[in-house]
């Protein structure tokens, strides 16, 4: 049992980080340094580890993310989710009006709040005595999906209500429901460094949304998003406020983030007709993106009088505006090459003005969109930017076309380096596999030093750029031929003897690297941490690995077709080949050292386990770190190469899986046992 005063700390860290975050994340103004807040927050960590009973569902410390789920489970909303009757013009909006004025008691007073419609994933949020113990998606309006980890990582979401001690008291059961986004500068951020990784994301709206659909938890946690609520769905135990205008005051006083700064109160319907029809020149100044305004009769008992039309409220209305098109020619299209070596066609334009900014440049996704739409240089093509951030072709104007345009093909060769495109079966992505390309180096070499690859300190993206424009590197083996450029190293801007020094005694010690991060940092699709370790636990040397067929390689437990032809391919390209022999010229570890113990004497060896489920006292990591140091190997999925399935509590559909093709199912007592550690 904890000391009380042990409890009482707890309770208080709790109280102080909840209100921290809250300053932080909601009103934008910091009550302390991250370096306070850091240590409360270790304070908050170490005691809930040694006292694990103190652990609640709103300690801000469950913010990180739990394990990947194996699905998301189903959650029946309290009231049916619905979405709004559009309205495009002053008259369809007098029209809405003109209809339910039809159907209110003689002499009833009406107002309006008018809302921004924040374009981004509906979530309903459910709090039992203050405390969030639920999340889901909206789904198809009666029924949604349980995304309750995912939303525990979002900073501005309150894990407890009231935030503050001003605050009202929290009903002992509420439901609310709002919106979750990604704000415009976030996601130019986010987009900005997922661009340096070969990642492209289009938009902020399928970035959160796919961010909070992801089965793990660290995904949308890796993610900036942010949440804003507009609207009690379940309050009991509690009167809740009688008007729209006091709920959005309520909630904010309770510590949600509420968009009150863009919301308006009319009690005169013929401004707020202006006001709608002038907000068009506004909406795209808002910090995240809208696709209209939401007009509200703000008196909520009139709502149980007004009721629905089929799905749609009576008492409500989305004021949309049409989007943001125009159409210009479509001068060329260029293909850009990322870090892994993918083709990206972008289109270039003859420049426009779209929503606020000139447009010169759109997105075409792939090769097949461009097919599929028929998209031709020299067309007159519709470009959007209606909630986009970058901007995108939808299609041409076929009516427009002179004769003159031309079909366009992915090239077969990369643009930067001319080596051949490929293509690999069920992708729709072309590749330039070719690590010296100079349209990949600099981010291939920024991959090979970083912290997961070969971990040299002091050498990052900046020192990569920079010893790229030198020409002292022109593939990544150069990096171990610095040394050769020593003088020219304390020629450079800020780089005195010290710092040369401990830079090249770093890219030195790399070569202690095991061959599992030698592997890594080559950057070979599909082929990370993991799967390095997978594979040279089988082959043992790069240079066997290199030599496996396809079907060698497909043959592994946890390597598919995939993985396999995208090694086979890699290692078949020649300036890779001269790569890695240059690699293993230098002295870095190119296999895994011999075993004191052969491999087939360990009491797992040759068997594929894959865990599922809670397990009593190891945690995943833990138990994947016994399993392969006695001899066996951990996958992601179950198949008929599996030997056993090793389950704890809560167990998914891999369980399942397992039970049908009548693979073993282990407990960790079961495993102990086999490895003698009873």
């Amino acid at each position: 049992m904890p000391p009380p005063d042990v409890v009482e700390r707890v309770r208080q860290l709790r109280r102080l980080l909840n209100r921290y975050s809250y300053a932080y994340y909601v009103l934008a103004r910091p009550e302390v340094s991250d370096e306070e807040y850091d240590m409360l927050f270790r304070e908050l960590q170490r005691l809930e580890q040694q006292y694990p009973e103190l652990i609640t569902p709103d300690s801000p410390t469950q913010r990180v993310g739990a394990p990947p789920a194996e699905g998301f489970a189903k959650v029946r909303h309290p009231a049916p989710m619905l979405s709004l009757g559009n309205v495009t013009s002053p008259e369809e909006l007098r029209a809405w009006k003109e209809r339910y004025e039809k159907l209110l008691p003689p002499g009833a007073k009406v107002s309006w709040v008018v809302e921004p419609k924040i374009d981004g994933l509906t979530v309903v949020l459910h709090y039992e005595n203050g405390v969030f113990v639920l999340g889901a998606t909206r789904g198809d309006g009666l029924v949604g999906e349980d995304i309750t980890n995912n939303l525990r990582t979002i900073r501005s979401l309150p894990l407890h209500i009231p935030l503050t001690e001003e605050g009202p008291p929290a009903p002992p059961r509420l439901v609310v429901r709002g919106e979750a986004y990604m704000g415009k500068a976030e996601f130019q951020r986010f987009q900005a460094e997922q661009a340096k990784l070969g990642k492209e994301f289009v938009n902020p709206r399928n970035t959160a949304a796919g961010a909070l659909r992801n089965l793990d938890p660290s995904v949308t946690a890796s993610r900036p998003l942010d949440v804003l609520v507009y609207h009690i769905v379940l309050i009991e135990g509690a009167d809740g406020p009688a008007t729209q205008w006091r709920t959005l005051h309520w909630l904010r006083d309770l510590g949600f983030p509420v968009a009150l700064d863009y919301c308006r109160l009319f009690e005169d319907f013929d401004a707020l007709v202006d006001y709608c029809v002038s907000w068009a020149d506004e909406k795209d100044k808002l910090p995240f993106e809208v696709d209209g305004l939401v007009i509200k009769i703000n008196e909520l008992a009139l709502h149980d009088v007004l009721g629905f039309a089929g799905k749609d409220p009576r008492w409500a209305v989305a004021y949309k505006y049409p989007a943001a098109e125009a159409v210009t020619r479509l001068l060329d299209i260029v293909v850009e090459v990322g870090r892994t070596g993918v083709l990206t066609p972008r289109a270039v334009l003859e420049p426009i003005y779209l929503a606020g900014a000139t447009i010169s440049s759109a997105t075409l996704h792939n090769a097949d969109y461009i097919a599929e739409k028929d998209i031709r240089v020299g067309d007159m093509v519709i470009v959007r930017r209606a909630g986009e951030v970058i901007p995108q072709v939808m299609g041409p104007v076929k009516e427009l076309r002179t004769g003159d345009e031309k079909v366009w093909h992915m090239p077969e060769r990369c643009p930067s380096c001319g080596e051949p495109v490929v293509r690999y079966p069920g992708e729709v992505a072309y590749y330039c596999e070719n690590t010296a390309c100079p349209a990949q180096l600099v981010r291939r070499v920024e991959f090979f030093v970083s912290r997961p690859a070969m971990d040299i300190e002091g050498f990052g993206p900046r020192q990569a750029k920079l010893f790229y424009e030198k020409g002292f590197i022109k593939e990544i083996a150069d990096i171990y031929a610095l040394k050769d450029h020593r003088e020219a190293l304390l020629a450079l801007e800020g780089y005195g003897e010290k710092k040369v020094s401990n830079l090249l005694n770093a890219i030195e010690a790399s070569k202690r690297q095991p061959a599992t991060r030698v592997l890594t940092g080559l950057g070979i699709r599909f082929v990370g941490p993991i799967t390095a370790e997978l594979l040279l636990s089988h082959f043992r040397a790069i240079d066997a690995l290199a030599r496996a067929s396809v079907e060698e390689l497909a043959a592994l437990a946890g390597v598919g077709p995939r993985i396999a032809e995208s090694v086979r391919a890699w290692f078949s390209h020649p300036a890779n080949q001269r790569t890695v022999a240059r690699l293993a010229s230098y002295g870095l570890q190119m296999a895994l050292p011999q075993e004191e113990k052969p491999p087939e004497a360990l009491p797992l060896a040759g068997k594929t386990f894959v865990l599922t489920g809670a397990l009593p006292t190891w945690t995943r990591q833990e138990a994947t770190e016994i399993i392969k140091r006695y001899g066996g190997r951990v996958t992601s999925s179950v198949s008929h190469k599996t030997d056993y399935v090793l389950a704890g509590e809560n167990p998914g559909s891999k369980f399942d899986k397992a039970q049908k093709l009548g693979v073993p199912i282990i407990s960790e007592d079961d495993l102990r046992a086999m490895l003698g550690m009873q």
